[in-house]
This record gives C-alpha cells, structure tokens and sequence, in this order.
C-alpha cells in the first residue's frame, strides 16, 4: 500500500474547502489545506457574500434616513456618504469574521495550513512553493472568479468587478453595471441608495433572468422608484473612454443608443478556477463550465473530488458547504452519498428581497410537468403594511397531485420566510404542516401559513363538503348573503 503524506488534501480555502478541511480533521483524517490567497475565507469572506451584505444594510439605512416621511417622522437633512467610512465598516465585519476562519483556528482543528499556488505533479502528488507532497484523496475547492467578457474596447477602457468595489476611497458620482443578475442588482441598489447614479446595462429583458417574469417585475418596479436605470434587451457593442467618462455603445431593436458613467461594474458571469491547477498531469477532466463530477462528486479519477463553484453549478455558498458535507461522506465515512440539489433555496438580496426553493414557473414548464400556482400578497399581510413594505407576494408551485414543487418569495426578508419552507419541504411533512401551526402576530411569516391555508381550505370549505355536513347534522345553510 502507497505511503502518503497527507490522508486528504484540499486545494482552496472558501466555504466548500474549509467544510471539508474542518469536517475531516476532526475526525481523525489527517488533513492538508492549500490556499492561494494570504488569508483563508475565500470569495464569498472578501469580495461576496459578507462585504456585499454589509455594503447592502449601509446602503438600506442611509435610504430609510432619507425617506423618514415614508415613517411619519420629519425629513432629515444629510450630508453626502463617505465611502471610506462605508468601507471601514465593511472591513472591520470581515476582520471579526476572518477570526473564524483563521490558519491558527484550522490548526487548533488538526489542519495543515499553506499558502501557495498549487499544481498537480500526477494523480497524488501536488507541488506548490517548490515543495511536493502527497495525499490519499485530493478535493478540489478553488472556486471562481469573474469571467472577462467579449466586449470590444473593454479591457482597453477599464472597469470595476466585486473584488474592486469594496474597496473605493470615494463613492463613484455615476456608474453603469453590465449584468442584471443578482449580484449586479444588489449593488446597483447600494450604490444607487448612497447617492451615486446607476443604471443597469442587461442582455436579458428583465433583470434577475432565471426568475419568473412577474416576480422579477416586483424588483424591477422598486428600483424605476428609486431612480435606477434600466437599459434592458441590450446586446452592447462596444465600450470606450471619452472625455474622461466611460460610453458604452449598446444595440435594442435595431436602434443603437450610447449611454455613459464615471465608472462601469461588470458583474455578468464568473469562470472556474482551474487554469494553474494542471489538471491535465491528474487526469482530471474539465471543460470551461468547471471539473466535471458524478453525483458522488468525484472527479475523473475517483479518489479526487471537487466542490463549490469550480464544478460550475450552483455558486452559492450556501451549496459549496452542503457539498462539502458530500465529499466527507464519500471521502471520510465511505458511504456512497449522492448530491440531491431539489430544494435548494437561493436569495437576491435587493429591497425587496426575491428568494426561491425548488422549481419556479420557468423551471416546470421547461421540464414539462403540469402545475398549479397559488399567491398570497404581501399587501394583506399585516406586519408588511405596519413596516411600510407592502410590495410583493409568495407564489407555491404545485405539480398535477398538489404536491409542492417549489416556492418564490418576493418582498420583505423573502430570504428568512424560505427558511421555513426549506425545513418543511426537506422534512417532506407536507402543507397542512405549515397551514395548522401557530405563528405569531403580526409576522410577514403568517403569509406561508396564509398560502398553505389557501390551498387547503378550497377543499375543506368546498361545496362537496358543505352539502356532506348539511345532510349529516341538519345545518341550515348562509345567515346573512351580500345582493
């Protein structure tokens, strides 16, 4: 049998390396971790998910405090935002998080710790600073990064993606964002919200592409309120710098318009990190949407597993840790365990917020399925009108046997009401769980309980069964109808 230095080896220190790192070692598994970068955290700790939501609630505060008559208090005179204490903010909740997920934390787990670009030697063998070593299994954790777009006179022109912005010295007086997905809105929306210029340059006809069309509208709708422009069904054709200000050329309906900012943010799409990886020397087989895997997360060569965005899927870190969890199943334990993403939830994090799990609309009908959907609006919820944020509603997808497919939330803390549903949905426990439990009042909550009760009471207050308890206990009928 093969003497190997480590019994598994990860390369990449963000969410899915750092649960696999952390899982194995504490359980006995002598664990190396290789990270590129000086800090372990990765992407979502230092230019996504954690800069990008503390930018979001600065941005919705200093919104709320110059909108203070939408609350019945008097308006408030204030002074222009400094960036540089919106990024200080910023920094110092990624210092307090960076603790977390330190090198002395991971080496108080058992973790090896090294920083450096590694590359496979062969199927084992891994070199990176000049040194070699070996290891059992090996994961692939390296992540992604934004993918540079075939724009003509873009790179000439210069621009801004997420590992720029959170660091700016001074709020950009006007900025145009190529992507309309959901990192382009939420920043769209924080820079709008702090006094800068924004509008949104989108391929697609709406915004946020993969939802559905109506609840998208509901985002779309409150950012024209806020003063964001929309430059929608837009194939741009060229990007050029032009007394200083950034133009981008951009082509609808036959029509060709120029529109132009301080600054441009592209935040349309993202590559797999694997062009150092050398893969090739593994026998790893990948292609330009990320390593390919099975469902058990394995690679081409089976003691070799790769999670997180580099397998290209789903990029949320949310999914990097669940796949994690996988690899130390299959790779630790031995037990054949299988990625099963069907309730996976995702949230965009704009005002309002749109979250999902499972399938939308778009989804079913691309599969075929027949389905039914019910809404309730925020609107008649109560806590939403006492908060001032009336806008939106939950959508439940069901197939032909109404059973739940999946659910949309858009209003607000969409993120936080999917949870329930992501725990009901999993536990497989069905819609009368959710409609016959308690929540308390007033909630924004109550609306899962409202939509699930919704469905329920078409057929407990049906006719079929009005008439059955008529006849059975002799009750008389409606005391009181409306002409």
């Amino acid at each position: 049998m093969a003497d190997y230095d480590y019994d598994i080896g990860v390369i990449g220190g963000g969410a899915a390396g750092l649960t696999v790192a952390a899982g194995a070692s504490q359980l006995g598994v002598k664990t190396l971790l290789i990270e590129k970068e000086s800090v372990l955290g990765g992407d979502c700790l230092h230019y996504g998910c954690v800069p990008s939501k503390t930018l979001i609630k600065s941005a919705s505060v200093y919104h709320k405090m110059r909108n203070a008559s939408h609350y019945g208090l008097p308006d408030v005179d204030l002074p222009p935002v400094d960036f540089k204490q919106v990024g200080a903010r910023i920094q110092s909740v990624i210092d307090t998080i960076q603790v977390h997920d330190s090198e002395e934390r991971f080496c108080g787990l058992g973790v090896k710790v090294e920083f450096g670009n590694a590359s496979f030697v062969d199927e084992h063998v891994v070199e990176y600073n000049g040194k070699r070593v070996s290891a059992k299994y090996w994961v692939l954790a390296t992540g992604s990064e934004p993918v540079p777009l075939p724009i003509p006179g873009l790179e000439e022109t210069g621009y801004w993606t997420n590992k720029d912005i959170f660091c700016l010295q001074d709020l950009p007086s006007s900025l145009i964002v190529v992507g309309g997905g959901p990192i382009g809105c939420e920043m769209a929306q924080s820079f709008s919200r702090l006094g800068t210029d924004v509008r949104i340059l989108q391929r697609n006809c709406q915004i946020l592409s993969a939802e559905d069309e109506d609840m998208a509208e509901v985002v779309q709708d409150a950012f024209k309120t806020e003063g964001i422009g929309l430059d929608l069904c837009a194939n741009t054709q060229e990007v050029r710098r032009v007394n200083g200000k950034v133009e981008v050329v951009y082509e609808r309906d036959g029509e060709t318009h120029v529109i132009s900012a301080d600054h441009l943010l592209v935040a349309a799409g993202r590559a797999p990190n694997v062009k150092n990886l050398k893969l090739e020397n593994a026998g790893v087989e990948y292609d330009r949407r990320g390593v390919k895997v099975d469902n058990r997360l394995r690679t081409s060569q089976k003691h070799i597993f790769a999670a997180g965005d580099v397998i290209g899927k789903y990029q949320f870190t949310h999914a990097a840790g669940y796949e994690g969890g996988i690899v130390i199943s299959n790779a630790v334990f031995k037990l054949p365990r299988k990625v099963d993403y069907k309730w996976l939830p995702w949230c965009t994090y704009t005002e309002p917020e749109l979250a999902s799990v499972g399938m939308n609309e778009k989804a079913a009908k691309k599969a075929g399925l027949e389905y039914t959907v019910w809404e309730e609006n925020f609107a008649d919820n109560d806590r939403a009108l006492a908060e001032g944020a009336p806008q939106g509603k939950i959508k439940l997808v069901l197939d032909k046997k109404e059973k739940p497919l999946g659910v949309q939330i858009v209003g607000p803390h969409a993120g936080e009401l999917a949870a329930e549903w992501v725990a009901v949905l999993n536990a497989k426990t069905g819609l009368s769980t959710i409609a016959s439990a308690m929540h308390p009042y007033p909630t924004v909550s109550e609306i899962n309980k409202r939509v699930a009760g919704k469905v329920l009471s078409s057929k407990i207050f049906s006719d079929k069964v009005r008439k059955t308890l008529g006849f059975i206990f002799d009750y008389k009928g409606r005391a009181c109808t409306l002409d």
